[in-house]
């Protein structure tokens, strides 16, 4: 019995790292005040090769609804521009010669709306990232069944035991959606 709990352990780490991953992803979402990590996902080019503007600048917040991006190098300022203008984000970049001023825009209903879509969609991402790691671990329980480790008694409680952990892995990406919702929602 003892071999399962290796099982059971490395199910319940991956199935927090799901729920890591999910949360991370949120933070990409704005929610209508400046946020350092809308630009994580951003490269620019820099000497011919891509590199993430965190990297290249300093992003700093002087006020609720503005990023500040200060290029280490001012040689690059045009290249963070060009990068941020590129990319998905929607947010015109004002560029004063050795900064780039990013204006976060209030959301409108719809805009919130849209946004909670998004965060229902990543949610159940991450429930399908959570219940496949569930299906391994019951895999490998039925493996070492069949290989006589443990008896029919002792599958059922490593099941039921490895669905507690599914449920509370669930339940804590459902809290961690529904916090983001409330922060989309308010205005």
């Amino acid at each position: 019995m003892a071999e399962t709990e290796p099982i059971l352990k490395d199910a319940q780490a991956r199935m927090g790292k799901a729920a890591e991953a999910f949360q991370r992803e949120l933070g990409n979402i704005r929610a209508g005040r400046a946020n350092a990590s809308l630009l994580a996902d951003i490269t620019a080019d820099y000497y011919g090769a891509p590199t993430p503007i965190n990297q290249m600048a300093s992003i700093t917040i002087p006020e609720a609804r503005v990023l500040l991006v200060t290029p280490f190098d001012k040689s690059s300022l045009n290249a963070i521009e060009h990068a941020i203008l590129t990319s998905d984000l929607g947010i015109n970049p004002a560029n004063d010669g050795t900064a780039i001023r990013l204006v976060i825009p209030q959301l409108t209903e719809e805009s919130r709306k849209d946004l909670v879509k998004q965060v229902h969609g990543k949610a159940e991402d991450a429930k399908v990232a959570v219940r496949n790691v569930r299906r391994d671990a019951m895999d490998s329980l039925k493996k070492g069944h069949k290989n006589g480790d443990f008896t029919d008694d002792q599958l059922h409680d490593l099941e039921a035991r490895t669905q507690k952990i599914t449920d509370a892995a669930i339940k804590n990406v459902d809290q961690i959606a529904s916090d983001k919702e409330k922060e989309l929602m308010t205005v």
